[in-house]
């Protein structure tokens, strides 16, 4: 089982900006979610968990070794699957994925082989190992990124708003490739998507402005707004009298209509309960920062 302690009390670049603070996280073997909206820090506590910059103060703990005094402690075990993932022209999958494997630290030639072929069956690439990955599609080249992600048999991968971009078919046959893998090692989920976080993630925590506002189970989250959601039709010159009575935590168009959603003890009046989901606990922990 692998671990990883966060707890860092602020870092501070040289511009004065303090880019996070408060965050304290044990993370262990699984998905774990970190959903905040762009710009909520999420890139720079990724950063920081990888070693490639310091916390201004605090400690990063991998398997019991300090991270930020010794930043190979986790680099040799790390895995990366970046949004978007550069590939060379005119280079295949299975010549890249050599390449890539080399610079890892895999010498040994039988060896490299059989792992690079091993993941490229993994990820649904073996019949076009041979094609030049540039003229992959979207979500080829993300399963393409996953399989260099785990070259060398990492025991922790982040992965930074993998699905971006990714049709709906797409999307599930890599959740389904992310979950297939997180027994044995940790993944970090870095993204703004609440769909993704819901399907693949035991354990969560929500971002915002650097600070962690709130983490648990996904369950959890939603046990907390059981019987507290309630939702009604709208007009938009409605709406701010909503916004100053009630905490609105979400509304949309449904078929030309706009659904406003509230979250109360009581029934406001005219209002219907409504099921939570993980959004609406997103939502209001972005609006209330706390659950």
């Amino acid at each position: 089982m692998n671990t990883l302690g966060i707890n860092i009390n602020s870092l501070i670049y040289d511009n004065g900006f303090q880019a996070l603070n408060r965050i304290d996280l044990e993370i262990s073997n699984g998905v774990f979610g970190l959903l905040g909206p762009n710009g909520a820090g999420k890139s720079s506590l990724m950063k920081t968990i990888a070693g490639l910059q310091k916390p201004t103060d605090g400690r990063i703990v991998f398997n019991g070794e300090d991270v930020v005094s010794n930043p190979l402690a986790i680099q040799k075990h790390l895995g990366f699957l970046p949004q978007y993932f550069g590939v060379y022209p005119k280079v295949s999958a299975y010549d890249l994925l050599d390449h890539l494997a080399k610079l890892k630290g895999v010498v040994d030639s039988q060896q490299r082989k059989k792992q690079i072929l091993n993941l490229l069956e993994r990820v649904n690439l073996m019949d076009v190992k041979y094609r030049e990955v540039h003229t992959f599609s979207g979500g080829m080249k993300q399963r393409f990124g996953a399989a260099q992600a785990l070259l060398g048999s990492p025991k922790i991968v982040i992965v930074d708003e993998p699905t971006a971009g990714l049709d709906p078919e797409e999307r599930n046959r890599f959740n389904a490739l992310l979950s297939d893998i997180a027994e044995d090692m940790i993944i970090i989920l870095s993204t703004h998507l609440v769909e993704d976080v819901r399907n693949l993630c035991s354990k969560m925590a929500i971002i915002n402005e650097g600070t962690v506002l709130a983490q648990g189970t996904p369950n959890e989250f939603l046990s907390q707004l059981s019987g507290k959601v309630w939702s009604k039709a709208a007009t938009r010159d409605e709406l701010s009298g909503l916004e100053s009575r009630y905490q609105v935590i979400g509304y949309q168009l449904i078929e030309r209509v706009m659904q406003v959603t509230v979250c109360s003890d009581e029934c406001p009046a005219g209002f219907q309960r409504v099921t939570p989901v993980l959004e609406h606990a997103y939502l209001k922990c972005l609006n209330s920062d706390s659950i």
